[in-house]
């Protein structure tokens, strides 16, 4: 029987860094921060895979000059992702999840995870609005795996929430990780980067085991994923930077080859509400976006009232937040609902920026299936638009 214990401690000092996460004690222990700071915890944090690619391939240096937009890798994302600042808990309603009875606000004081990171020299990002996706090989060749977290049943559930609301700080729980929890498809597999006892992955802070698994082609429940990617020719729909000119945004065919670990968004119609207005419910429209593919220009200086007018009152600051990619590989967060405002908006900035389809599939030598997103866009080719959600599809996928 493999069993690991959550325990409860005091929070780590602010510098140097805290005591290490695994801690044996008899069992293995993890080590938690008080209640407050882990249902903080529990609100704000990413789940693995929410940016960039597999491997720590941070790019040393400041901001030198533009990314280059083609799949440049920055930091990975196989584990959760911290607030910039230090976060409070409020006891009034989230407006970011229904029937969470709090909301997680920022403070005005650096993370000092983020410090650690060396914050001030990172690269700061597009955080965009999607579901996480992580390509690598199965069946001997390039392919998209969906984010699907090994959760616990419902009886083991409810105990563990009675643990993390439990007023007594001297509690411990356990898991049994072969009976508490939910059985999974026969090719899932850990995140990287998560923690391993005797080869077993470790459940996170929330009691979940992040990880993935492939996208078949015919599998309804990933049927978005999959209208993305073309298995037989080994591509995917991309959404990235323009090459040549920043400003404006491509959708292309990419190899999957040259995704080959790291990870991406999936973003579209049937994705989160669609909160970039992207296509409709009869002809909808789906793309990849690789993570840390839009380097933000003009970032605010790292103070709060600064983030929040710059959120409030700059164009660029129309997005869901800011990924900061750090050179050690780190990645550190703020999201809009950190500082009190609302997401989605109306309007976004990356679906009011102009767009070019580079969809020239002679080069391929590919013939799509007629009713597949690859197929309609290379009708598009080397067409513009003024933005993003402008683009139309004239008949059904």
């Amino acid at each position: 029987m493999f069993v690991i214990g959550h325990r409860r401690r005091a929070p780590p000092p602010p510098r140097p860094r805290p005591a290490p996460f695994l801690e044996p004690v008899g069992h293995l222990w993890l080590a938690l921060p008080s209640l407050g700071r882990l249902r903080a915890c529990l609100a704000t944090c990413l789940p693995a895979g929410h940016l960039s690619g597999g491997g720590r391939g941070a790019t040393p240096g400041r901001r030198a000059g533009p990314l280059r937009p083609a799949m440049r890798r920055l930091g990975s994302v196989q584990s959760k992702v911290p607030c910039v600042f230090v976060t409070e808990v409020k006891d009034e309603p989230s407006v970011k999840r229904e029937h969470q009875p709090f909301k997680v606000l920022a403070t005005e004081t650096i993370n000092y995870k983020a410090l650690d990171a060396d914050i001030y020299n990172a690269i700061p990002t597009e955080k965009v609005d999607g579901t996480c996706c992580y390509v690598t090989t199965y069946k001997g060749q390039p392919y998209l795996w969906a984010r699907l977290d090994r959760k616990p049943n419902k009886q083991a559930e409810k105990r563990f929430k009675r643990f993390l609301y439990s007023k007594e700080n001297s509690k411990e729980f356990i898991w049994n990780v072969e009976e508490d929890f939910k059985s999974i498809p026969e090719y899932w597999i850990p995140a990287k980067d998560i923690e391993q006892l005797n080869g077993n992955p470790v459940p996170d802070e929330n009691g979940h085991i992040p990880g993935w698994v492939p996208v078949e082609k015919n599998n309804k429940q990933y049927c978005w994923h999959s209208s993305v990617v073309s298995y037989e020719f080994e591509l995917a729909l991309v959404l990235n930077r323009h090459a040549d000119d920043p400003g404006l945004l491509e959708i292309s065919a990419v190899p999957l080859s040259d995704l080959l670990e790291q990870t991406l968004e999936l973003i579209g119609t049937n994705i989160n509400g669609n909160p970039y207005g992207l296509g409709s419910k009869k002809h909808p429209i789906h793309f990849l976006v690789p993570h840390g593919a839009f380097q933000i220009k003009n970032q605010p200086t790292l103070k709060h009232e600064d983030l929040l007018s710059w959120f409030e009152g700059c164009r660029e600051g129309k997005i869901e937040g800011i990924v900061w990619h750090c050179n050690d590989g780190c990645l550190i967060k703020v999201h809009r609902h950190h500082l009190g405002l609302r997401w989605p908006i109306p309007e976004t900035y990356m679906n009011s920026r102009p767009v070019v389809i580079n969809m020239n599939m002679n080069k391929f030598d590919c013939a799509f299936d007629s009713k597949s997103l690859f197929n309609h866009f290379s009708k598009l080719d080397n067409q513009k638009f003024g933005r993003l959600k402008d683009i139309k599809l004239d008949v059904g996928i």
